[in-house]
């Protein structure tokens, strides 16, 4: 079983940064990749990035490449994704998610799910 636990979601104006942090727990988080989803409403939930806890591979999506950085501190158990040059298309509901095998990309292949945070980017 894992856990997952998403913060630090909020309201910035376009062009500002935030920084999402996801807290996993679990005796066997280590054999999962963590991925960084995000939902829009009236959309369904699409991938943003993955990292692998033993090799720290980082894959992103097109629209996030250059702007987000994903990033692992393995003696915590800790997932962050950094995010600078916010635009209102990033607003939406981003979660974190626990990958065992599967596509990275599809949300359907995930085993667990944090329970989302917020995050609104303003014009």
């Amino acid at each position: 079983q894992v856990q997952l636990v998403e913060s630090g979601g909020g309201l910035v104006q376009a062009g500002g940064s935030l920084r999402l942090s996801c807290a996993a727990s679990g005796r066997t988080v280590g054999s999962y990749d963590m991925g960084w989803f995000r939902q829009a409403p009236g959309k369904e939930r699409s991938f943003v990035a993955v990292a692998s806890w033993s090799d720290g591979r980082t894959v992103y999506a097109d629209s996030v490449k250059g702007r987000f950085s994903i990033s692992t501190d393995n003696a915590k158990n800790m997932v962050y994704l950094q995010m600078n040059s916010l635009k209102p298309e990033d607003t939406a509901v981003y979660y974190c998610g626990a990958l065992r095998g599967g596509s990275y990309r599809r949300p359907n292949d995930y085993d667990y799910w944090g329970q989302g945070t917020q995050v609104t980017v303003s014009s």
